[in-house]
C-alpha cells in the first residue's frame, strides 16, 4: 500500500536520490515527527489530548444499526452519536442521514451556498511528503510570483465577480516568507471582501501580523491524525512536526484571526477515524473559542503530477457523503467545504444537502488564472499544480448550476464599515 504515494525520481541527482532512499526505507534518518524545532511555538493547551483519546478509543465495528437509529433520533447528536453516524453500520441509514443533514443546513444556513476560488501564489516547498505534487522531491516546474504579477492574478479573479479569495503557497518559509504572505494580503484586500489563507503553519505573532494584512481565515489540513502513519507519508520539512501542526488552528485563533478551517485528507489513513478527529478538532475549539467561526473541508485525494496512480483508500463517493452528512449532523452550524477535487455531479448533489461553500474557477497551478479565465496567454512562465482537479466549471457556470437547483449562490455575506 505505500508504494503507491512514491514519486518518479528520475531527474534527481544521484545525492538526492541517495537522501530520498534513505528518508523511504530507514526511519531512523528521520527527525523526530513528535519533537519541535527552533523557532516552533509551543501553547499550553488540552485540544489534542481530548481529540486523541476520543480517536484511539474509537472502535467503529461495535456500533449497530441500533445505535444509528438512536442517533438520528436524538434532538441533539452527541459524540456518541456521532461515532455511530460515521461507522460502518450508519451505511444503510444514507438517506435518511442525508434528510436530517438537509433538514440541519436549510435551519442554519437556509438556501444558500457560498463561492471561493482559490490562488496559488508559490510552489517552493522545502516538505517531503510522499502524496503532494509540490513536495521538495517532485520534478516540477518551481514559480513563485512577485507583487505585480500576483496583483494581476488578483485583478482578472475580481474582473470575474468573485469576492472570496484563498490565498495558498508551497512551504517554503525561505521561498515564500510570512512579508512576502503579509504583502499578498494586503494586495488581496484591494480586490476582494473576505481573504483566507492556507499556508504553512506560523507562529502567533506571525498569524496576529497577517491578520493586520488582511487575512480574515486559516485554513490547515492535519492530512492525518493516525500519528504513526503521518511519520511515514511526511519525511522532511517542517511540516513533519505533528503537534506543532495540530495547534496550528488555535495559534491563529490566538492571534486574531476570525475564522479557521480544519481538514484531513481523506484516504490517507482509515477515513473514519480521520473524519471523527477532524469534527471534534472542531468541536472542542469552538467551546473554547466560542467566537470563531469554524468550517470543515472535505478533501479526497487526488492524482499529482509523476504519479497518477493515487487514489483514497476506501473512500468512495458513498462514504465521502456519509461523512459529510454525519459532520453535518454533529456540527449543525459549522461550514462545510467541498473543493473542486470532486466531481461536478457530485458537488451539485451535496450542496442540497450538507455543504455550504465550493469553489469555483479554479486553478492549483501558478500564474494562469488569465488563461484559464481568459483564454489569453499568460506573459510569463507558469508553475505546475499541486493535484489534478475535477470540476473545472467556472464562476459563472458555477453560480448558474447552483441556481438552476433552487439554491442561492453568494459571493460574500460580509460589510466592513
Amino acid at each position: 500500500m505505500e508504494n503507491q504515494f512514491f514519486i518518479d525520481s528520475e531527474h534527481l541527482s544521484q545525492e538526492a536520490l541517495a537522501k530520498k532512499h534513505r528518508l523511504e526505507t530507514d526511519p531512523s534518518s528521520r527527525k523526530n515527527h513528535m519533537e519541535y524545532l527552533p523557532g516552533m511555538e509551543q501553547i499550553q493547551s488540552d485540544v489534542c489530548k481530548n481529540v486523541m483519546a476520543q480517536m484511539e478509543s474509537y472502535d467503529y465495528s461495535r456500533y449497530t444499526a441500533r445505535d444509528v437509529q438512536s442517533a438520528l433520533e436524538h434532538e441533539t447528536c452527541s459524540i456518541e452519536d456521532f461515532k455511530a453516524l460515521l461507522s460502518p453500520a450508519a451505511e444503510p441509514f444514507l438517506e435518511q442521514m442525508a434528510q436530517r443533514a438537509r433538514m440541519e443546513t436549510g435551519k442554519h444556513f437556509g438556501n444558500t451556498v457560498y463561492l471561493f476560488t482559490p490562488l496559488y501564489i508559490a510552489n517552493y516547498c522545502e516538505n517531503y511528503c510522499v502524496y503532494c505534487g509540490f513536495n521538495c522531491y517532485n520534478h516540477i516546474s518551481r514559480m513563485k510570483l512577485n507583487t505585480e504579477q500576483i496583483e494581476h492574478e488578483m485583478k482578472v479573479i475580481a474582473d470575474s465577480g468573485m469576492e472570496e479569495i484563498l490565498i495558498l503557497t508551497g512551504e517554503s518559509r525561505a521561498r515564500s516568507d510570512v512579508n512576502y504572505i503579509g504583502e499578498a494580503c494586503r494586495l488581496a484586500r484591494k480586490y476582494f471582501r473576505m481573504v483566507g489563507l492556507e499556508i504553512y503553519p506560523v507562529n502567533t505573532d506571525e498569524y496576529r501580523f497577517l491578520h493586520q494584512c488582511g487575512a480574515d481565515y486559516v485554513t490547515v489540513f492535519q492530512e492525518t491524525y493516525d500519528i504513526e502513519k503521518y511519520e511515514t507519508l511526511h519525511l522532511l520539512g517542517h511540516k513533519r512536526v505533528w503537534p506543532y501542526r495540530f495547534d496550528a488552528q488555535e495559534r491563529a485563533l490566538m492571534g486574531g484571526m476570525r475564522g479557521v478551517a480544519f481538514s484531513a485528507l481523506l484516504g490517507l489513513s482509515d477515513f473514519r477515524k480521520d473524519a471523527l478527529a477532524s469534527a471534534l478538532h472542531v468541536y472542542y475549539l469552538q467551546r473554547k473559542y466560542p467566537q470563531a467561526e469554524m468550517s470543515l473541508s472535505c478533501p479526497r485525494l487526488r492524482p499529482i503530477i509523476n504519479n497518477d496512480k493515487i487514489n483514497p483508500l476506501d473512500v468512495g463517493e458513498k462514504q465521502l457523503c456519509q461523512v459529510i452528512c454525519a459532520y453535518r449532523i454533529f456540527l449543525p452550524f459549522v461550514g462545510i467545504t467541498v473543493s473542486s477535487r470532486e466531481s461536478a455531479s457530485f458537488r451539485n448533489g451535496i450542496v442540497k444537502i450538507a455543504a455550504t461553500k465550493v469553489s469555483a474557477g479554479v486553478s492549483t497551478g501558478i500564474g494562469d488564472h488569465e488563461s484559464k479565465y481568459t483564454g489569453k496567454e499568460p506573459d510569463s512562465a507558469e508553475g505546475d499544480e499541486q493535484f489534478e482537479i475535477n470540476d473545472s466549471r467556472s464562476l459563472d457556470t458555477m453560480y448558474k448550476d447552483i441556481a438552476d437547483e433552487g439554491l442561492q449562490p453568494v459571493l460574500n455575506d460580509y460589510l466592513y464599515v
